[in-house]
């Protein structure tokens, strides 16, 4: 496979740093945003594999632009993919006590970004041979309980969202009778429960993480796409959960 050029969206997080050194290692050029300038540059140094760190407030649409001309302006001709793992997880007891400001952060961080995101770097996504978008959701958008129901109808906006950016692929790739175009472009979700990463282990060496999907293998999930025909990907959520 030629090397591609993949944006990691959250990469200062653990399964950022995760998935941007596994996608190094798989031999693509890969650049890793967070909004802190210290933590994304020491998440790039953790990842290795010459991982390019930027800073960028993803909830703001002209940030977002001007970060893809950051990306022009380092020789890059195309974005082949965006691994987007903006997230975060807020509850409370109940419906009664979900809260605005809760309500706010989540859609911010699992609607805002994926959109801005998404719409920026759209027409180099379909337009890449391999173009591949793939977001973060949880099982509790199947089951959404009483104390998560922010977390969970902001996670499902966030699946709705890249749903329709599948179905945008599809109409532009689908061809026709007389001349069919094969489908390259996928728009994906994987499904955890949770995730957890050495570093929790570490500090909780007694818990089990029932349930939980590790970093390393939504990371190496993340890379799989890559090798996958985009018509047997596109529009799937895939789960990872236990």
């Amino acid at each position: 496979m030629m090397p591609l050029n993949v944006l990691v969206t959250g990469g200062s997080s653990a399964s950022g740093i995760a998935t941007a050194r596994a996608l190094g290692a798989a031999g693509h050029r890969v650049f890793t945003v967070g909004s802190d300038d210290v933590r994304i540059k020491a998440a790039a140094d953790e990842a290795g594999y010459g991982v390019t760190p930027l800073v960028c407030d993803l909830a703001d649409p002209d940030a977002v632009r001007e970060l893809a001309g950051t990306v022009r302006g380092l020789g890059v001709e195309r974005v082949d993919g965006v691994i987007h793992l903006v997230g975060g997880w807020r509850g409370a007891p109940g419906i009664e006590e979900q809260s605005d400001d809760d309500w706010d952060a989540l859609v911010q961080g699992a609607v805002t970004t994926l959109r801005n995101v998404s719409r920026v770097f759209y027409r180099q996504l379909a337009d890449s041979p391999q173009g591949r978008l793939a977001v973060v959701s949880s099982t509790s958008v199947e089951a959404p309980a009483a104390d998560s129901a922010n977390y969970a109808a902001a996670k499902a906006a966030a699946e709705a969202w890249t749903m329709a950016v599948a179905d945008g692929f599809r109409r532009e790739q689908a061809g026709n009778k007389e001349s069919p175009t094969p489908q390259h472009s996928a728009a994906v979700v994987f499904v955890v429960s949770s995730l957890v990463d050495a570093g929790m282990r570490r500090r909780q060496p007694e818990r089990r993480f029932p349930g939980s999907t590790d970093v390393e293998e939504l990371a190496a999930a993340a890379v799989g796409l890559f090798d996958q025909p985009a018509a047997n990907l596109n529009g799937r959520r895939i789960l990872l959960a236990k």
